[in-house]
Parts: structure tokens; C-alpha cells; sequence
């Protein structure tokens, strides 16, 4: 019980879980975990099950996909203290872009089939989760749409 009480400070220490009762707590840390990272490590790619997301507590990841004739491009770098992945949110659970740990990343991450059915037997739970990851989502589609629009964008002449 020792490391679901650690990851329930955690958890309580962190924005994203402002406000969140203690037995709201308690539930979520029963499907967290600790994990870590070493720099470069692939933490998951693009099509393959969404089964979690992380809370990253120390380091930097890159949120990447590949460019047919480019290579790898960064659509953006997430710190210390944000959220990676909701693609465990949506239908099929699949992971829509690729992340990669640019240095050692320290994170907790929770479960997904943990999180839906926690969600679906307590619907107050699923409501303020659903209204934490919205803005997340929201902001993470803006990034990569503006990142895209950069990538994608004609080639223009230089002013002379």
C-alpha cells in the first residue's frame, strides 16, 4: 500500500490534479505507477495502443512524427510538470504521433483500461478528468497544426 500512498501525494502535488478529493486520489493512484526514462528512449510511437498516459514529473519529451522526405520533425516539447498522450481517451486507442525522451524523464503514468472503467463506474471522476484533458487535447492539436502549416507551407522567395 506503501507506493499507492507515494503516488497519491503525487498525484495530489501536481496542477493537473488540482482540487481532486482525496478518494478521487486514491482511485486514480491504484492505476499509477512510476516509470523512467533514459534520454532518447522511444516512449511510444505512432499507431501502436495508447494504453497509458504520464504525468511528467523531471525531463523533456519530444512529441515527434515522421515526414515522408523529411525525416523525423518535433511538433513539440513537452517539460517538467505536463501531461503526455490522450490518445487513451478516443477510440481506436491508438497513439497519433510518436514520443521520445529528449534527457532523462522522470514520469507517473496511469493505466488506461484502469483509468476508462474507473471512469465509467464513477461518472463525477470521468466528467472532471474529461475537463482536464480537453485543454490539453485543444492545445496539442494547435501545436501541431501550426507546426504542420510551417512544414507544409510554400517556399517563399526571399525579400530583396
Amino acid at each position: 500500500m506503501g507506493q499507492i500512498e507515494g503516488l497519491d501525494s503525487l498525484l495530489k502535488e501536481h496542477p493537473f490534479f488540482r482540487d481532486f478529493q482525496p478518494d478521487a486520489l486514491a482511485l486514480l493512484a491504484g492505476c499509477a505507477r512510476n516509470e523512467r526514462f533514459e534520454a532518447d528512449h522511444v516512449i511510444f510511437r505512432q499507431g501502436e495502443a495508447a494504453d497509458r498516459f504520464y504525468i511528467l514529473r523531471h525531463g523533456d519529451v519530444a512529441v515527434e512524427v515522421g515526414v515522408p522526405g523529411r525525416g523525423r520533425i518535433t511538433l513539440q516539447t513537452l517539460h517538467d510538470g505536463e501531461i503526455l498522450g490522450w490518445s487513451w481517451l478516443v477510440p481506436p486507442y491508438k497513439w497519433g504521433f510518436d514520443a521520445r525522451a529528449r534527457s532523462l524523464v522522470r514520469a507517473v503514468s496511469l493505466d488506461a483500461v484502469c483509468l476508462r472503467r474507473k471512469m465509467e463506474e464513477n461518472h463525477e471522476l470521468g466528467y472532471r478528468l474529461l475537463q482536464r484533458f480537453v485543454p490539453v487535447m485543444a492545445e496539442r492539436l494547435t501545436a501541431a497544426r501550426l507546426q504542420m502549416q510551417d512544414l507544409y507551407a510554400p517556399s517563399r522567395a526571399p525579400i530583396l
